[in-house]
């Protein structure tokens, strides 16, 4: 059998696929419309996924370089577009769209970018208003991150100049434009922290085009202005202007001029304030100083100054009233008492043992003194003592007679 010189070895089949794919102008720079599916970012920075529609599916690969360029981060299921070169691998024979570059399709890439970033640090807390922080009331020195060159760093010392010229302002000038303008916005917001130059810091630039203001949409920065330890104002473009600085800053300023009335009072507002309270201090003190007046002229009209001693007098009469009042009620008391001890008196001289005796009754006693009240306690012979109303008289018992009796016991 004779070799055939047509037979290919596999690298070969690649190698001629790869040529001639290569040479085709269509797919050397081709763009193409489709969802994007399977997406996988590896260690490496390359990013692998699936460009698909309604029929079919083509394999796509986005390297670190050209990935870094991004800004937005692709997700499965975005619509895109995607701009390159299809190609064969020749290691395994798959062809696949090598991609420069994609954009959303529909909406701009900017916008897309700016509502990932937008959500991504609204869901980690940095929009929180609980961790945005008051402005002071009265900044002595105030931080200005802005182009030296821009008419919003004029406008704005102007203003604070005009407003509050007690405060010291410090321009920090940075790039507010173009791939150095985060780096360096972020940097002098870092150094105005890290050396306290300021009570307060404006952060910002006049209008723009969103790609011009796209420096304040900034990861770094936004999380820069999050760790700031000073207030920040955030003054960016023009009311209708929004970015993430707006949102992480303490406070939102609609331009750079409304930036620099929110930094500071306005002393002509402030000195009509004071002139006002002082009037009403005046008038407080005026009305005072009228009563305390009034007070003082009662008092000096009052009988305790105009005649001391009336008080004194009053009191004087007042005790020699109580003085009678008390003798009285105590004459009174003491009549009563007499009289209560005179009848309790004339009881006990009813009940006196003597006042029965000199109604002619006697007390008889026995030899040991004791009263004899029974004939049961004598007998006939025994001495007895009779006490008379004015003496006693020494007797001896004759005999005993109950009463009812016929006398009994009488000596011989």
């Amino acid at each position: 059998m004779q070799p055939d010189r047509n037979i290919l070895t596999v690298t070969q089949v690649n190698q001629y696929l790869k040529a001639k794919l290569d040479g085709d102008r269509l797919l050397s720079a081709v763009a193409v419309r489709g969802e994007i599916s399977n997406y996988k970012c590896y260690p490496s920075g390359h990013h692998y996924f699936s460009l698909k529609d309604g029929e079919g599916a083509l394999r796509c690969v986005l390297f670190r370089s050209s990935a870094q360029r991004l800004r937005f981060r692709p997700e499965n299921g975005m619509k895109v577009i995607v701009r390159g070169r299809i190609t064969v691998f020749p290691r395994d024979g798959q062809y696949q769209l090598y991609t420069d570059g994609l954009i959303p399709d529909g909406i701009g890439e900017l916008y897309v970018a700016f509502e990932q970033l937008k959500a991504k640090l609204q869901q980690e807390g940095l929009f929180d208003p609980a961790h945005k922080k008051p402005l002071p009331p009265y900044p002595e020195r105030i931080a200005l991150i802005t182009s030296s060159a821009g008419a919003a760093v004029h406008d704005m010392i102007r203003i604070l100049k005009a407003r509050w010229p007690a405060a010291e302002v410090l321009l920090l000038p940075v790039r507010v434009q173009g791939a150095q303008a985060p780096a360096e916005l972020a940097g002098a917001l870092n150094y105005a922290n890290r050396h306290r130059l300021a009570d307060l810091i404006i952060i910002g630039r006049g209008g723009g085009s969103m790609e011009d203001l796209w420096a304040f949409n900034d990861e770094n920065l936004a999380r820069a202005i999050y760790r700031s330890e000073l207030p920040v104002i955030s003054a960016v473009g023009h009311e209708p202007d929004v970015t993430i600085a707006d949102f992480v800053a303490d406070v939102r300023a609609a331009t750079p001029s409304n930036a620099a009335e929110l930094a500071v009072p306005d002393r002509r507002e402030l000195a009509g304030q004071l002139g006002r309270q002082a009037a009403r201090m005046r008038r407080a003190m005026t009305a005072r100083l009228e009563e305390e007046r009034g007070r003082l002229d009662r008092c000096a009209a009052s009988r305790a100054l105009t005649d001391p001693l009336a008080s004194l007098r009053d009191k004087r009469v007042l005790l020699d009233w109580q003085q009678s009042r008390l003798a009285g009620q105590m004459q009174s008391e003491l009549q009563t008492r007499r009289g209560a001890l005179a009848a309790l008196a004339a009881s006990l001289d009813a009940l006196s043992p003597l006042k029965v005796l000199g109604r002619g009754y006697a007390l008889a006693r026995d030899e040991g003194g004791h009263v004899v009240s029974s004939v049961s306690q004598v007998r006939a012979g025994q001495p007895i003592s009779l006490r008379l109303t004015d003496g006693t008289l020494d007797c001896t018992v004759m005999g005993l007679q109950k009463t009812g009796q016929t006398a009994r016991n009488r000596p011989k």
